[in-house]
């Protein structure tokens, strides 16, 4: 699509979805809150068995369209048909299971009219039986591409809007099937390597749905998503860099023991901080985090009755 077709001003939302009916009924609502009214979305639903078309149906706003599309599990196989089926100067994407507040939009548009080409707001991050919290992203100058390569991400999808021209320069989402849940991840590094323009604000204008701890199963697919993404990157990497690179690959590994302490994996977790420390023997949060593991371990092994042992 030219840039003379599409409308100026206009954001389209990209909402992909699957079996998350009651979640999206809410996202929508979130989006026909805006005060800002000119926007399309645009759901993906990757042929939901709930009622998912129903909710689109019953919501009664013609500016909400439904596509239904097989992705086989690539979630940016949605993202970007929604976006080549959009008509919008600017992208904005929401997952079917977080809500916008009302003001996000007309805030994210006013950024992006001062010259930004991507813009990311805070987020409350909500469920799962925790306590509410406010998650800040950024800031710009943890946003280059470096520092997102070796410090990790930033930014949140659903917090995201982005000038069309900037999604179409970079091709949009890579559907690398290795990439599936950093896929995003991925976007932002393009962005930043780009020397693209990106925005943080530290209003709270959405809200992000924390779910119960996955199934370990879940924590390892990541764990190879973000290595395989790391691993692409590094590439225009000089070899000398192979300890700055042990370090974030440590971070990964970090990171995946600290999900199975949620998970309360506790043998899994410490095989992670092991995995850390064989790549970066200093980290001392890797040292904390294998301390932890190790006295639950020992307090378990010790409280069997003996004939158990």
């Amino acid at each position: 699509m030219t840039e003379t077709t599409m409308t100026a001003g206009l954001v389209s939302i990209v909402i992909p979805t699957y079996n998350q009916a009651g979640f999206l009924r809410e996202a929508l609502e979130s989006v026909k809150n805006q005060t800002y009214s000119d926007w399309e979305a645009i759901v993906v639903n990757n042929f939901s068995t709930d009622n998912t078309e129903d909710v689109v149906t019953r919501i009664g706003d013609s500016r909400i369209r439904l596509s239904t599309f097989a992705n086989d599990g690539v979630i940016a196989r949605s993202r970007n048909l929604a976006i080549s089926l959009s008509r919008g100067e600017f992208v904005a994407f929401l997952d079917s299971d977080d809500l916008w507040e009302s003001t996000k939009l007309a805030k994210a548009v006013e950024v992006l009219s001062s010259g930004a080409d991507l813009v990311c707001h805070a987020e409350r991050w909500f469920g799962a039986g925790e306590r509410d919290r406010i998650v800040r992203y950024g800031p710009a100058e943890r946003a280059t591409y470096e520092s997102l390569l070796f410090h990790g991400n930033c930014i949140s999808t659903s917090a995201t809007v982005m000038r069309r021209r900037t999604l179409e320069q970079l091709g949009g989402f890579r559907d690398n099937p290795e990439f599936i849940t950093t896929e995003d991840y991925d976007l932002w590094l393009r962005v930043a390597k780009s020397g693209l323009k990106m925005a943080f604000v530290d209003d709270v204008l959405g809200s992000f749905r924390r779910h119960k701890a996955s199934a370990s199963s879940a924590t390892i697919r990541h764990l190879h998503a973000e290595l395989s993404v790391l691993d692409d990157h590094f590439q225009s990497f000089p070899s000398g860099s192979r300890t700055r690179q042990n370090r974030r690959i440590a971070f990964a590994y970090y990171s995946a023991g600290r999900a199975f302490t949620r998970e309360r994996s506790t043998q899994q977790g410490i095989a992670m901080f092991v995995k850390a420390l064989k790549l970066h023997p200093l980290s001392p949060r890797a040292w904390v985090g294998l301390a932890i593991h190790a006295a639950k371990s020992a307090t378990y092994f010790f409280s069997r009755p003996s004939s158990d042992r």
